[in-house]
């Protein structure tokens, strides 16, 4: 096993069927067959050359012609797969008529059809993740809605905080997703354009001033923008997508980590989809761990990492880079299948995760009442001054602690409390949980409204 993406046994979890599918040496090869087929079908329409050579070439151009061990043995000679490639082409066109193949590639160079391929691999990638965002998206308004007054506590430095909702929890992470998706559909029309320029991006080999019309012939017969110039060495393009899949993913590691603390023994608050032995120990029957979300976070780490890498394939020199451009092929396939696999862990995980309401509300009596401190401050503040309030507060919590009394009884006890004039119903108003959520609800409310099913 040299990766995990290769893995007989890991490969499922690493990656996905689909994701792997599009960074395969097959699509691959089929993307550089079908950039030099659209070629030679453009430039036979605008009569740069013979029809019956691009016929002959577009016959051939299915990646079933292809001898793979031969194209091995070429890229590990040459360094580069696209020439094996057009020589396969070359080769099999002269044999039906000489010199008939010699039409193939015109006017184009190896990064033109190389990137040009990466580009159509990333069109392929992004619709993976478009469809798995919205899969994302739809089961997250299911739970803000169910969940919209779901009581639980906030937490702040891993220590309680305040009491919210398990919908507000929930709705800031769709309000996440749905900028990701806004991100998702402005990077699109910077990243789907052509890269055919020639050797030094001038398109000097097409003559009669056709290369500009060459060039947007085969841009409209790939579906892709025009480029208003080369961008053999500009790879902000590339960048710009790492940098997108590392945003996303790190929102899902996120998410992750959170279910992870969730799922703790002593918090018990939400726990994974539930499969017979899932995330069961060898030695230890009782343990349910956490699964998807290791994964999760592990890809997402990965996934952050190996897109610092395309920033570095940025620094590329002159017109054509010497090495720089070859950070990509190492880097960029691994990003997309960790990414996609890291979406299609956490669309499971929320499609299925399981909510523990009853512990949720167990652990905001944990504190005997320190969870709504910040509310008793609040309500004693107009009689008694925020600061005096805050102190006051403070060392009632701690007596809850030392003494294991609830806040309330300590509160109603204390004389500076009583000369509030504060009754005990009020007393017992600032210290009920459910009357200090906030605009909770009214949140989950405003992102439901503003989000639509993709």
């Amino acid at each position: 096993m040299s990766s995990v993406t290769d893995s007989v046994i890991f490969r499922n979890i690493f990656s996905t069927p689909a994701i792997s599918s599009v960074w395969s040496d097959t699509q691959r090869t089929s993307y550089y067959l079908l950039f030099e087929a659209s070629l030679a079908s453009v430039q036979a329409d605008i009569g740069i050359v013979p029809r019956q050579a691009a016929d002959a070439i577009l016959a051939f151009c299915h990646v079933t012609n292809i001898d793979f061990d031969e194209l091995r043995i070429q890229t590990e000679k040459i360094g580069y797969p696209v020439l094996g490639v057009v020589k396969q082409i070359v080769q099999k066109v002269n044999s039906l008529q000489p010199g008939l193949g010699e039409w193939v590639h015109w006017g184009a160079t190896t990064q033109d059809v190389t990137d040009t391929a990466t580009i159509l691999q990333l069109r392929d990638t992004l619709d993976l993740v478009s469809a798995t965002l919205n899969a994302i998206t739809s089961d997250l308004r299911r739970l803000c809605q169910t969940h919209k007054t779901t009581l639980m506590v906030a937490r702040s430095n891993l220590q309680q905080a305040v009491p919210m909702t398990f919908g507000f929890k929930m709705a800031r992470l769709l309000a996440t997703f749905e900028r990701h998706k806004q991100r998702l559909a402005e990077i699109k029309s910077r990243l789907l354009v052509l890269e055919f320029g020639g050797a030094a991006g001038t398109l000097a080999t097409i003559k009669d001033g056709r290369g500009l019309e060459c060039q947007a012939a085969l841009a409209q017969k790939l579906n892709l923008s025009v480029p208003e110039i080369a961008w053999h060495t500009e790879r902000d393009r590339i960048a710009e997508v790492g940098g997108f899949l590392a945003l996303l993913t790190g929102t899902c590691s996120k998410f992750a980590t959170d279910i992870k603390l969730m799922m703790q023994t002593e918090v018990g608050e939400v726990s994974e989809p539930f499969y017979p032995h899932r995330g069961s120990s060898s030695t230890m029957p009782q343990k349910r761990n956490p699964i998807s979300s290791v994964y999760i976070t592990a890809m997402g780490a990965t996934v952050r990492q190996l897109s610092a890498a395309l920033y570095d394939a940025m620094v590329e020199d002159h017109e054509r880079a010497t090495g720089p451009w070859e950070i990509e092929w190492i880097v960029l396939p691994q990003i997309c299948t960790l990414a996609h696999a890291v979406l299609l862990h956490t669309s499971e995980l929320i499609t299925g995760l399981e909510v523990h309401s009853d512990a949720m509300k167990r652990n905001l009596e944990i504190t005997r009442g320190g969870v709504v401190s910040e509310a008793v401050m609040m309500g004693l503040a107009p009689k008694l001054g925020r600061q005096f309030a805050h102190d006051l507060a403070y060392e009632l919590c701690r007596r809850t602690v030392q003494e294991d009394l609830p806040l309330l009884t300590l509160l109603c006890a204390d004389d500076k409390v009583r000369e509030s004039g504060l009754s005990k119903e009020e007393l017992e108003g600032l210290c009920d949980p459910t009357s200090y959520t906030g605009l909770s609800v009214e949140m989950v409310d405003r992102v439901l409204a503003d989000t639509y099913p993709g």
